[in-house]
């Protein structure tokens, strides 16, 4: 049985409360369907890639959490409308409760409470995850789909490790997934020089389990999707524990060393350069101070 978007209708009732009306416009934002078994959630801001405002991946998080404790619920679909995947954090949007002015502490806060939670989630989700990667991943996006179990990725999609060209480190997990996937050395020529993966190049890493003709991705997606969703939940839960678990010398203190490491980083005026010159929409002028 599939249920439609979950979004708030302005006739419904308790929609006049601030939480709710918040609550339908992240909805609308980050799509849910659960059908046969699968629940899809699908980023829903084409118009800028898909960036994840903190609303958005707040509501991914619950998601997930749902997904875990929901019998009805045996595999998730991770993907994107329009045709990028996902940007990564969106710059742009305000953060929550401050003047702008930060104190130490708190750039390494955020990135526990926010991209490391997301990250976190869909690792430690109870039913396998798969992405279905539509266009381009871009820094938290890339590391969104590259914590997924199992990634399908369109020929036309691409992954960047954005980071250094903003003149930060990588945050997200990303310093913490990709060695495990694919090696210390081309993981560090991914961040060193935050160059375009395309699709087919990510797939010969292992980044990738398959990459499908464009107009092919949903309906091979959702193949895989309702195979995950038609196995043993359990077992699969199990044996995706016990995958991590033999990856992980100590993900706490990789995500603490992560956090700051971009805490120092984003002292620094590169950092603040690039974030500017990302904002500006222009290129960023680095000193290496």
């Amino acid at each position: 049985m599939t249920s439609a978007p979950l979004s708030d209708s302005p006739d419904s009732p308790g929609t006049s409360d601030a939480s709710a009306a918040a609550a339908g416009a992240s909805d609308s934002l980050i799509l849910h369907t659960t059908d046969n078994g699968v629940a899809t959630l699908t980023l829903n801001r084409p118009e800028a890639h898909n960036a994840l405002t903190p609303d958005q991946r707040e509501r991914i998080i619950d998601r997930l959490a749902e997904a875990s404790a929901d019998p009805a619920v045996r595999a998730v679909l991770i993907t994107a409308r329009g045709k990028g995947f996902c940007a990564g954090a969106d710059l742009r949007a305000p953060r929550a409760g401050g003047s702008g002015e930060r104190v130490a502490g708190d750039v390494a806060r955020l990135i526990r409470g926010g991209a490391q939670r997301l990250v976190g989630a869909v690792l430690d989700c109870e039913k396998p995850v798969l992405a279905a990667v539509n266009g381009t991943a871009a820094g938290l996006g890339a590391h969104l789909a590259f914590a997924c179990d199992l990634v399908l990725a369109a020929e036309s999609a691409r992954f960047i490790e954005v980071f250094v060209r903003r003149g930060l480190v990588p945050d997200g997990g990303g310093a913490y997934l990709l060695p495990r996937l694919i090696g210390p050395q081309r993981a560090k020529e991914l961040m060193f020089f935050g160059d375009a993966l395309p699709a087919a190049d990510a797939a010969r890493l292992g980044l990738v389990n398959r990459v499908v003709p464009d107009d092919e991705l949903p309906q091979r997606a959702r193949e895989w999707a309702d195979r995950l969703a038609a196995a043993p939940t359990r077992a699969l839960a199990l044996t995706k524990q016990l995958v991590n678990a033999s990856l992980d010398g100590d993900r706490s203190a990789a995500f603490a060393a992560e956090a700051t490491a971009q805490e120092l980083t984003m002292t620094t005026a590169d950092a603040q350069e690039g974030v500017a010159a990302f904002v500006d929409r222009r290129t960023p002028v680095y000193r290496g101070r």
